[in-house]
């Protein structure tokens, strides 16, 4: 890490979708904050060229430059759970992969639902963070779905957003209640669509190779049920809502069919849904178990398709670290999730290589986005806009290696991928991180 009070980027190519900005361009920096963009910036010559200057000059020629990437659905599990994953260890997979912001979910132990465990997240975070860190607060009491959380609480705390996630908030009236408190302090309402009496027992998708395999299914309409009575709750209720880990056809034809009408909602998917399908289960990976599924091939060109067309507004990693000893046992009792912080980036490429995508969109996907929808002063390079920023060596091939991660987490189904997208370097807060080629 290196920490200087100036730095010139110079000779990149700079890409920064909120101000639809995409050309070769240079960016100075002053004391964190992006102070100047453009080819011919107020900088003394002669101070660049001094050996004893202290401006640090960056040179991301052949690189693109852009903001830091926000990841807007992350388990760090702390506190509680720190053999899985902590503040410290989360945040420096998020750095590695190029993230300078994660919003982090609230089901640790104790739940984070009041107060002290916000301030606790907000305090680790200051004291072995490298990233920034917002925190999700819970809708209910426990995640048990049976009493509201202290919403207002939490929003004075710190909490950027509130769900459940993890769990479905079953009680249609509950949720309708936490939608209309969440309208009061304007934050969105974060949704894990999943029907647990259609789900109950399923540690797959539903469909022939569940049954080939002989484990029980998930069907597709576990998710979408859901989807589309929350989304009758935010018509009812105004308030602003987001659906989690869209995996599904039907979610994403609910949610296109809801934007099309005014609804005020939006939607993620993370990479394993547009990269992978329910075959990566065969042989009993336990690395290919999360909540939602992997689904079929026709769900997978559907979250194309709805990351095409702009119905699926956010790629998140729905990073879920677990001990190795956890995943290691039969396929029934591992628990769900895989680690996704250092991969989502060049995964998210692929599909700018595969043309489903442009590379605009992408950034603008990982960047802005989730900015706009959590309400975060990030996500941009404006002048003034604290200068969190990414660059990116587009062309380096490397081997995903979960060996090589810097979470805790290994429980990763692309270990041994060769992928094309490197970070290079990371800004974050006056601060310089280098990275090494894989």
């Amino acid at each position: 890490m290196i920490k200087n009070s100036k730095i010139l980027i110079k000779n990149g190519r700079v890409i920064d979708p909120a101000n639809k900005i995409d050309t070769v361009l240079d960016i100075l920096i002053e004391n964190g904050k992006i102070i100047e963009i453009g080819n011919l910036l107020s900088i003394n010559k002669s101070e660049i060229q001094n050996p004893k200057s202290e401006i640090e000059i960056i040179d991301a020629s052949g690189k693109i430059v852009v903001p830091g990437l926000i990841d807007m659905h992350v388990h760090l599990r702390e506190p509680g759970y720190e053999y899985k994953e902590t503040i410290k260890t989360g945040t420096e997979a998020a750095l590695a992969g190029g993230f300078t912001s994660i919003a982090c979910m609230p089901n640790t132990k104790p739940v984070n639902d009041n107060q002290s465990v916000t301030d606790f997240i907000l305090d680790k975070t200051r004291k072995e963070g490298v990233v920034n860190v917002y925190p999700v607060g819970a809708i209910s009491k426990g995640l048990k779905g049976e009493e509201l959380s202290e919403i207002g609480e939490l929003k004075s705390a710190g909490v950027v957003a509130i769900t459940d996630d993890g769990k479905p908030v079953m009680n249609s009236e509950l949720m309708r209640r936490g939608m209309e408190y969440a309208s009061m302090f304007d934050i969105p309402v974060i949704s894990h669509c999943e029907d647990l009496h259609l789900s109950e027992g399923g540690v797959m998708n539903e469909g022939f190779v569940s049954t080939e395999l002989g484990l029980k299914g998930i069907p597709n309409a576990a998710e979408d049920v859901m989807t589309a009575r929350d989304i009758a709750l935010s018509e009812l209720t105004g308030a602003r809502l987001h659906i989690a880990h869209v995996s599904t056809r039907g979610a994403v034809n609910l949610i296109r069919d809801a934007k099309n009408r005014g609804v005020k909602v939006t939607c993620e998917t993370a990479p394993h849904y547009f990269t992978l399908t329910e075959k990566m289960v065969d042989g009993y990976n336990t690395n290919a178990k999360m909540n939602p599924p992997l689904r079929s091939e026709d769900d997978l060109k559907a979250i194309r398709e709805g990351l095409k067309n702009g119905t699926i507004d956010v790629i998140a990693t729905d990073h879920a670290p677990h001990e190795t000893s956890e995943k290691d046992v039969e396929f029934d009792k591992s628990p769900f999730g895989i680690v996704g912080l250092e991969t989502s980036l060049p995964l998210t490429l692929k599909l700018v290589e595969d043309g489903i995508i442009s590379l605009d969109e992408a950034i603008a996907k990982l960047t802005v986005n989730p900015a706009r929808i959590l309400n975060l002063n990030k996500g941009t390079l404006s002048v003034g806009a604290d200068a969190d920023i990414a660059i990116i060596n587009l062309d380096k091939e490397w081997q995903i290696d979960v060996k090589k991660f810097k979470s805790k987490g290994e429980n990763s189904p692309f270990h041994g991928l060769r992928v094309k997208g490197l970070v290079n370097t990371v800004i974050i807060n006056g601060n310089t991180f280098n990275f090494e080629a894989h």
